[in-house]
């Protein structure tokens, strides 16, 4: 198994992780909403709707980070990072990803299983009206911790092989809003031909400025 196919197998377990939970947020809108129609319309609130949006906004933050990483989508000030050649950003990754990286997420990975043996073995529960078990919640921490880890592995992989080639390894591509917009243009019945492909290769062309800033910057390989 090459290089090449490992990294695309760590993209592909955060890409997959990441799409599952994101179904999180239609879970907890309808959940928001329910509670603001029960409240507002009905005068009866539900006494355990806040900790329910916790967990839920929580368990879909945590279990989203490593599609995130993947995509490389974390925010990054990158006003000087973005001139740098693959080399040197790569040098400068893996040397962040060694030194804060790997001890900080080793620790939240550790912290968070021990977090969760405690609440289990209590059988924890939230204080309100209703309990709620809160356990189950805690797992997620030390899951999405063992999940970012693979995939900043993975991208100290990635560093590694441009640290050899001088070229970053591409990633596995996911839809991006250049891929809405061409496809709601594609569909339109109020603008011409000439016109819908000016405005596809103008967003292209923004679309392309931007990644010059980050670390897939075509640009500068």
């Amino acid at each position: 198994m090459n290089t090449q196919r490992l990294l695309y197998i760590a993209d592909q377990i955060s890409t997959w992780v990441g799409k599952t939970f994101a179904w999180l947020i239609v879970a907890l809108m309808l959940v928001v909403c329910t509670e603001v129609f029960k409240r507002y319309a009905l005068n009866a609130p539900t006494a355990w709707i806040y900790d329910v949006n916790n967990m839920m906004y929580g368990t879909l933050f945590m279990m989203t980070g490593a599609y995130t990483l993947a995509q490389a989508g974390h925010v990054r000030g990158d006003f000087f990072y973005g001139s740098m050649k693959p080399r040197t950003q790569a040098s400068l990754d893996l040397v962040l990803y060694i030194v804060f990286f790997l001890p900080g997420i080793g620790a939240l990975t550790w912290a968070g299983w021990d977090y969760f043996h405690d609440s289990l073995a209590m059988r924890e529960q939230t204080f309100n009206a209703t309990p709620l078990p809160v356990y189950p919640f805690k797992f997620m921490i030390p899951v999405a911790g063992a999940i970012v880890m693979l995939q900043g592995l993975a991208e100290i992989l990635r560093c590694v092989v441009c640290l050899r080639t001088g070229e970053w390894p591409s990633r596995l591509k996911d839809a991006g809003e250049m891929d809405v917009v061409e496809e709601q243009l594609a569909a339109s019945t109020y603008v011409d031909e000439d016109t819908r492909r000016d405005a596809i290769a103008r967003a292209h062309h923004i679309d392309e400025s931007a990644r010059q800033r980050n670390k897939n910057d075509e640009g500068l390989r």
